[in-house]
């Protein structure tokens, strides 16, 4: 066993463990994983994040995500403005900082703003790469079919606009998971249009099933996925502010001309501590 620093933090209330490694091609097993994010038993958290040196020429840093089951998504836009927070404390001139994730580089800029009570909050605005919107699928649900707007964010989502209770997202979200569209599993959004609150532009209310998951209180990628169906849809134009609202707070998205999206939400450092960590855990990318 081996003792090692770990950091949890957590953006828009989705929670994760930050671990950092010299290694860039580290990885830990889904079954240490999987215990450290147990609530009951472990640390507590959504997912696991291994932050390590960049591979890639420009990089300031690498993130590896890894599910609270132990499952490895291609991308996280909630632990990726966790990471870059992290990296940003390590720099004495933090910037734009430049972070690789397995879907690719991802440009990050952290701002500190005071709140009301003099107290810093920090706001980290992400690059999130172009969003793809895919076709439409119908997918049977107890005696109906419910239409499903696919979207590629660097991970594959499922947008409901209609025809989904919130009660219903648990059960739905666990049937759709290596169902026939979606053989490598997906995250489910159900999207509320939500009255124009002047000066913030469309709102969106968004409840998440998160692959490898279940039910969160945010999902950074699926926000910009939502964000992207809209404006395909023409419920926004490119360069409107999207405000999405997910049970653990709102996030700002911008989709461009191009379907770049841009994402600005909280992070925050919640504590820091201390674990022992088995050597077998340990692997390799």
């Amino acid at each position: 066993m081996t003792t090692v620093d770990f950091w949890k933090y957590e953006g828009t209330a989705n929670d994760f463990i930050l671990v950092e490694t010299p290694d860039p091609d580290a990885d830990l097993d889904p079954a240490t994983v999987a215990k450290l994010c147990d609530r009951h038993r472990g640390v507590g958290a959504d997912g696991v994040l291994l932050v390590g040196p960049a591979t890639a020429e420009g990089g300031q840093a690498r993130m590896v995500v890894r599910n609270a089951d132990g499952s490895r998504p291609e991308m996280c836009g909630n632990g990726l403005r966790c990471v870059a927070l992290h990296v940003a404390t390590r720099r004495a001139d933090p910037g734009v900082l430049t972070i690789e994730t397995d879907a690719g580089m991802r440009t990050c800029r952290v701002d500190a703003v005071r709140s009301e009570s003099g107290e810093a909050e920090f706001y980290v605005t992400v690059d999130m790469g172009i969003i793809r919107v895919g076709e439409p699928v119908s997918v049977p649900f107890d005696d109906r079919s419910v239409e499903l707007i696919t979207v590629d964010a660097g991970n594959p989502h499922a947008v409901a606009f209609e025809g989904v209770g919130d009660d219903d997202i648990d059960r739905l979200g666990a049937e759709l998971q290596l169902s026939p569209p979606f053989p490598k599993g997906v995250n489910l959004e159900r999207v509320v249009m939500q009255p124009d609150i002047p000066g913030l532009g469309l709102t969106l209310g968004v409840s998440v099933y998160e692959r490898g998951v279940g039910r969160t209180m945010a999902c950074g990628t699926g926000a910009c996925a939502v964000a992207a169906a809209c404006v395909a849809r023409g419920k926004a134009k490119p360069g409107d502010r999207i405000v999405v609202v997910l049970p653990g707070g709102p996030l700002e998205i911008v989709i461009d001309e191009q379907g770049r999206a841009s994402m600005r939400g909280r992070a925050r450092r919640v504590f820091a501590g201390r674990i022992a960590i088995a050597d077998a855990a340990w692997a390799h990318s």
